[in-house]
């Protein structure tokens, strides 16, 4: 069957590509709605490395996709069934390390095409069906399931003294990391640090937010997550290796095109724990569907969702990345291409 795929062939310049493909073992699935994130921005802007961006394009960008079944030749999913779909992809399993950080795993819309294709043939077990929720909510799925997987890891590394949970960041991810923490740590205080008013007030659901200039003299918190990336990297680690406590446990989850300086004096006093956290697997997607399914939640995330109507030719599809630039969380679209 002929497919057609929209490849980022160079910075801003997008170009449809054919290609023959075969059902085999996999199940076709249409895409319905989209949501872009800040590395679709680099890609398409050209804000990667000149040598990164060589290696990468062209490629199909997008990996935050839903869409509808069309075709399963498995007979795992029923024709119409709305499934999420999966980017990250396993060669090979491993009973230690968790799928998005095997070396056998490849990425859509990093170095392999992404969901902006007219038809996606995936295998059974990169998708997950949902019901029940807004579809453009749903959009944002792969999102949530990367603060899921933050969560799940720090779960698993940090102590039981999690009195205060801080949150360096105040844009999507740190909205999506706090709205999950607010579920799966429920016992716990969450704050929020962040540099903008306007957009520390959609918080209104965690137990206190700071600016990062006015933080209380005798602040103190048990753990943190570090949802910031680029320069401010530099300052939100400083800050949280300063105002945590001993043994406390730091998920590092923003990203830094470039080396930061990090103050390991204090690390090694404090005896803190860093993890690195970065993307996510099949079972992350599972918990972020069951948690989205709650209408609060749901009702959530559809706060930070700047909904910009259809998609329907290559034209479309750039107006949307221009967009995206003045918005100030998550631009979901519909693909109708």
């Amino acid at each position: 069957m002929i497919n057609y795929v929209y490849q980022l062939v160079a910075p801003k310049l997008i170009s449809a590509k054919y290609r023959q493909e075969e059902l085999k073992d996999n199940l076709i699935v249409r895409p319905e709605y989209m949501a872009l994130c800040h590395a679709d921005q680099r890609y398409y802007l050209g804000q990667r490395n000149p040598k990164v961006m060589n290696e990468k394009l062209p490629m199909a960008l997008i990996h935050e996709s839903v869409g509808l079944v069309v075709e399963d030749s498995t007979g795992t999913y029923d024709v119409g069934q709305r499934v999420a779909m999966i980017p990250n992809t396993p060669i090979k399993d491993s009973d230690t390390i968790f799928e998005n950080y095997n070396k056998g795993s490849y990425f859509l819309s990093s170095g392999h095409d992404g969901f902006m294709r007219e038809l996606v043939y995936i295998k059974p077990d990169r998708v997950v069906p949902y019901d029940g929720i807004n579809p453009k909510t749903a959009a944002i799925t792969e999102f949530i399931s990367v603060a899921v997987h933050a969560i799940d890891r720090f779960d698993k590394l940090a102590h039981e003294n999690r009195g205060t949970i801080a949150i360096w960041g105040d844009g999507s991810l740190a909205y999506c990391l706090a709205s999950m923490l607010k579920e799966m740590q429920a016992k716990s205080d969450i704050v929020v640090i962040g540099k903008h008013r306007d957009k520390l007030s959609h918080f209104y659901f965690v137990d206190k937010t700071y600016t990062i200039d006015y933080l209380p003299e005798n602040f103190e918190i048990d753990h943190a997550f570090e949802c910031t990336g680029g320069e401010g990297s530099y300052y939100a680690i400083d800050d949280i290796i300063k105002y945590i406590a001993p043994q406390g446990t730091v998920a590092l989850m923003g990203v830094s095109e470039n080396r930061i300086p990090i103050f390991t004096r204090d690390i090694l006093e404090k005896g803190l724990t860093f993890v690195g956290s970065s993307r996510s697997g099949r079972e992350d997607f599972q918990k972020a569907i069951e948690l989205m399914g709650k209408n609060h939640v749901e009702n959530r995330l559809s706060t930070i969702i700047s909904y910009e109507g259809s998609v329907s030719s290559i034209s479309d599809i750039h107006e949307i990345f221009r967009r995206d630039l003045s918005t100030p969380f998550k631009t979901v679209f519909k693909w109708e291409i």
